[in-house]
């Protein structure tokens, strides 16, 4: 996703892709591999417990595969090596790599350094000491999607970034415990906002959490601030991704030329974290635990 420049060390460059992984012929693919768009999703909000089942296999490895690759970050290691990582983790358990492909994304994590808010291109980019680093991971697996993410600290990490990570984490547990059937998605982002609201942090606004089956993005809408248009009530057995986007400074983003990568306008840091959740009677599963 990105390389140092020498004249501003402190901010990132694209760094160099390299080829796209293979996954194994007898992995099943998701329908949009190969196409522009996926087809759009038709179905409903609330899944069946087959689905569900199916979703907690498809999460478990997302959420292992995000783990083996976490525990090669430190200084020196490149984001193109965590994705080699993941990549041939999923393929191990039998599952696609969600990203790869999705809309021409040529790789099957996204590695979010920094300044960068989401979707980072794992490539030549070396890690260095004080950097934060978000992984994004998503498996496909019985035809359905497990999609996390968290940010993780290289080597000696400021005070500064330190908290802004951890607090991020704390804003998607206050937001996950706030989920209730008969409750409206917008609590999801009033939570989350009035949380950051007291470290003056900048809730990121226009990438949102998402519904997910077995569609990556089926058009439910989670946004991370409170926003009064988010009034779909929520009910048992609907899943979805609480993702929030927590900056040091703007919410406002820039986007490479590669329209994938996002960063902080002001290119400060920002800090990242997700689960994929079902909506029980009393409150949610979490989906994406090892």
């Amino acid at each position: 996703m990105s390389g140092q420049s020498q004249s501003s060390p402190a901010l990132l460059v694209p760094g160099e892709q390299s080829p796209i992984r293979t996954v194994p012929g007898n992995i099943r693919r998701p329908e949009y591999v190969g196409k522009p768009a996926p087809t759009p999703y038709k179905g409903p909000e609330v899944q069946t417990p087959e689905t569900i089942e199916a979703m907690r296999i498809a999460g478990r490895i997302a959420a292992q595969a995000m783990a083996e690759a976490a525990k090669a970050i430190a200084p020196g290691v490149t984001t193109d090596e965590l994705d080699r990582i993941a990549h041939a983790y999923m393929c191990d358990h039998g599952a696609y790599p969600s990203t790869l492909g999705y809309r021409g994304f040529p790789k099957s994590l996204c590695t979010s350094v920094n300044e960068v808010i989401c979707h980072g291109i794992p490539d030549s980019t070396v890690l260095r000491d004080g950097d934060i680093i978000n992984l994004d991971v998503t498996a496909y697996i019985g035809g359905v999607h497990g999609d996390n993410n968290a940010t993780y600290l290289v080597g000696d990490v400021d005070e500064e970034s330190r908290l802004l990570v951890e607090r991020t984490r704390e804003s998607l547990d206050r937001a996950i415990k706030a989920v209730k059937p008969g409750r409206q998605i917008n609590i999801i982002g009033r939570v989350i906002e009035s949380y950051a609201k007291r470290f003056g942090y900048g809730v990121v606004r226009d990438f949102t959490g998402h519904g997910i089956n077995s569609s990556f993005h089926s058009g439910l809408i989670i946004p991370h601030y409170d926003s009064p248009h988010a009034t779909t009530v929520i009910q048992p057995g609907m899943t979805f991704t609480i993702e929030p986007m927590l900056t040091l400074g703007t919410h406002d983003y820039d986007m490479w030329d590669d329209g994938w990568t996002v960063v902080t306008k002001d290119r400060k840091r920002t800090a990242q974290f997700e689960h994929t959740l079902v909506v029980t009677e009393t409150g949610t599963e979490i989906l994406t635990l090892p």
